[in-house]
Formats: structure tokens, C-alpha cells, sequence
């Protein structure tokens, strides 16, 4: 089940939130996540959140800020069971195009957007990591 997030899923979003990332990008210090951590459950307050549960657990979520996706996560232990696909899908319901910025170096992620439609826009640096990413785009 898709829903949206509740004040009461902030602590459990933000958790998965850090150990996706941490798992995910291990090409950047986990000092730098642990960091983030205060700034990313202040914005879960006001980010437009989905989150996808299965038996009450919540297994993944994913946040938009317009037709920009600001990350989908999926708990680590439930990664690769179609979790992260189903929100894109309904993201991909409720907006006609979305947006991303995708690490280069996260390899599983561009597959993933790639498999599902999104194509190469345009390639940066991250500010705060000095990484490089794509800018990938998907429009209905």
C-alpha cells in the first residue's frame, strides 16, 4: 500500500532514509549522512512524501518537490522485491514528468532509472560531495 507519509513514519523514513544512503553511496563517508540527518527529518515535514508499506511496515518511500524526485529509498533487506518500481509507478500516475540527479558511481540506480524509462539529460558535480551525477529525466 501506497500512502502518505504521517508525522508518526518521520523517524522510521529518516532511518531508512540514512542506512539506503550509507549502503548505496559507500564512495562517501557515512560522517557525511549522519551530518544530513537533522536537515533531512525537518524536511520530511514538508516535502510531499510517499510511502509504501507491506503487513504495516513501511519498506521505502519516495519524495517530490514538483516533478523532481528528491530519492526514492528502500529499506536494504527489501531492496530488489519491487518496492522501489511501485513508487515510481504511482509517482509516474501523478505527474506528467520527473527529474532526478543520480550519482554516476551508483551503478544499481542508473540501471534501475534507465530500465524504467528515464533518459541521460545532463551531468554535474555535487556541490557538497564533489561527486559527479546525471541529471535523468522520464516524461509520460
Amino acid at each position: 500500500m501506497i500512502r502518505r507519509i504521517e508525522i508518526s513514519d518521520i523517524d522510521e523514513v529518516a532511518r531508512i532514509w540514512l542506512d539506503t544512503n550509507i549502503t548505496a553511496h559507500n564512495f562517501i563517508s557515512s560522517n557525511y549522512w549522519y551530518s544530513k540527518l537533522d536537515e533531512v527529518q525537518q524536511a520530511l515535514y514538508n516535502a510531499e512524501v510517499f510511502v509504501i508499506q507491506e503487513e504495516n511496515k513501511i519498506c521505502g518511500f519516495i519524495g517530490l518537490d514538483k516533478n523532481y524526485v528528491l530519492g526514492i529509498f528502500v529499506e536494504t533487506t527489501m531492496q530488489s522485491k519491487g518496492f522501489g518500481k511501485q513508487l515510481l509507478d504511482y509517482s509516474k500516475m501523478i505527474r506528467n514528468e520527473l527529474v532526478l540527479n543520480v550519482y554516476q558511481k551508483n551503478e544499481k540506480a542508473i540501471q534501475f532509472y534507465k530500465y524504467q524509462n528515464f533518459t541521460m539529460i545532463n551531468e554535474l558535480t555535487d556541490y557538497d560531495t564533489n561527486e559527479k551525477e546525471y541529471v535523468m529525466q522520464w516524461i509520460r
